[in-house]
């Protein structure tokens, strides 16, 4: 995912959450050196572990609500995902109607067993 990108959606989030000012201004503060040429072809694997490398920097280290504000949204994050991937796991889980081609073919072959067992017998 596109640092920048990443950064738009925590911003999104942080705001939803009535973040602190100074957790909006260290994000913006990261936007701005992203955004710089060569920098914006970052990429980061999760919105989730951008928030966690925020959560490791000088400014959330020496501010208490800086750090909380993040943790908050590490919460959220991890809490969708774990969501997100117990439907997925559900929904893998959950059996599927078999084709008609796959009946008729299990016909064919119980019937060419049958016929064998037959012949055999009658041997």
């Amino acid at each position: 995912m596109n640092i920048l990108n990443a950064l738009e959606r925590v911003r999104e989030r942080l705001q939803e959450n009535g973040a602190r000012p100074e957790t909006l201004q260290l994000v913006g503060t990261i936007q701005k050196t992203a955004s710089t040429p060569g920098a914006d072809r970052a990429q980061v694997r999760s919105v989730t572990d951008l928030v966690r490398r925020l959560m490791r920097t000088p400014v959330a280290n020496q501010n208490v609500g800086v750090y909380d504000d993040l943790a908050v949204l590490e919460e959220q994050l991890e809490a969708e995902t774990a969501e997100f991937v117990e439907k997925k796991a559900e929904e893998e889980a959950k059996p599927m109607p078999k084709s008609r081609k796959y009946y008729k073919q299990l016909k064919e072959k119980e019937e060419r067993e049958n016929k064998s067992e037959e012949e055999s017998r009658a041997s």
